[in-house]
């Protein structure tokens, strides 16, 4: 169940709770209304109609996760995955350069879109990558991106099947197997423990069923069932992290989610490269930089820091022009 935003905004089979529910308009509608309270006199001088429009448009565009705090990000299937779009389009420069990152440095760039941003979300997308390498392993960005991709936006759900992978690890019977709803994250380090000393996993077909379980009545998002069929009908056995691996390379999973293109595409987008040719243009034929400041002797003086922009201006302003701003290097690698 990889919920995305409908685009039939009125679709006559749902009834008004349902739509409600799957558009999470309700959500919207009161951080809304709690942002224009908490900065209501800078929003009130252009306008309460223009407000409402320009972050509703936002939302719809998917630049309002940029600078929320992790809460907020989480929220909705929508905010996930525009979040992690909006990370591969203001980083895609690592890939294209082929830098290595470890998994701290990732963190950080993570904090940088959200300052409290867990490090423990990071660390179980570095495992999906490294497996059972040292966590300080350096790891390319798109291999992170998409590990990323999966653990962020299916979090609930690998949690729970954490869950039941390890109780069938045990040795219990499947019918005795207590399929969850919910877990802590700190069970899933203690997989990849376990794994260490049951390499061959857990019976493909059994662990199928109990996934299958789950889904049926799970709240969270998680991969559509022929997805998860699929991968496992590829081996008789199956780890856990061999199991979110495939999920992470299983490309129809990642067109249900919508938020990154296919890896082979992933460092391309001449959208993008096309508005940064246009800034750096701009750049060039600025009107100060042929004026008599470029003239030898001449000191350009230092430039004031502007004030801080509060936090719905500054989303504007950076992901207006869609990550226009975001990089500097259009050349592939």
């Amino acid at each position: 169940m990889c919920t995305k935003m409908n685009p039939d905004r009125f679709n006559p089979t749902l009834s008004v709770d349902e739509y409600l529910a799957e558009t999470n308009v309700l959500f919207y509608l009161n951080d809304a209304v709690t942002q224009l309270l908490e900065h209501k006199e800078e929003y009130t001088q252009f306008g309460i109609v223009r407000y409402f429009s320009e972050y509703f448009s936002s939302v719809k565009n998917g630049n309002h996760v940029l600078f929320r705090e992790f809460g907020y990000i989480k929220a909705t299937a929508h905010n996930r995955a525009s979040f992690i779009r909006v990370l591969w389009r203001c980083f895609r420069q690592i890939g294209k350069n082929g830098d290595l990152l470890a998994m701290l440095e990732y963190s950080s760039l993570l904090q940088l879109l959200c300052p409290d941003f867990p490090v423990e979300m990071v660390q179980h997308a570095a495992r999906i990558v490294l497996m059972d390498d040292a966590m300080d392993c350096l790891m390319s960005f798109s291999d992170f991106l998409f590990s990323f991709q999966i653990q962020f936006y299916f979090e609930e759900f690998l949690e729970s099947i954490a869950v039941i992978y390890q109780d069938l690890l045990s040795g219990k019977s499947p019918n005795t197997v207590i399929v969850p709803t919910s877990t802590s994250v700190e069970q899933l380090p203690q997989v990849a423990t376990e794994e260490t000393e049951a390499q061959e996993g857990v019976d493909s077909s059994v662990f199928g069923e109990c996934i299958e379980g789950l889904c049926e009545r799970f709240k969270h998002n998680h991969p559509s069932t022929s997805a998860i069929r699929e991968v496992l009908e590829q081996t008789q056995r199956v780890t856990f992290y061999g199991f979110v691996m495939a999920l992470v390379r299983h490309e129809g999973v990642n067109q249900d989610i919508g938020a990154l293109p296919n890896k082979l595409e992933l460092l391309i987008d001449p959208e993008m490269d096309q508005e940064v040719e246009k800034l750096i243009a701009q750049i060039a034929i600025s009107p100060t930089s042929n004026s008599s400041s470029s003239a030898p002797g001449h000191k350009e003086p230092p430039r004031k820091a502007s004030p801080r922009k509060s936090l719905h201006h500054r989303k504007r302003i950076e992901m207006e022009s869609d990550g226009s701003t975001e990089e500097t290097d259009s050349s592939e690698n």
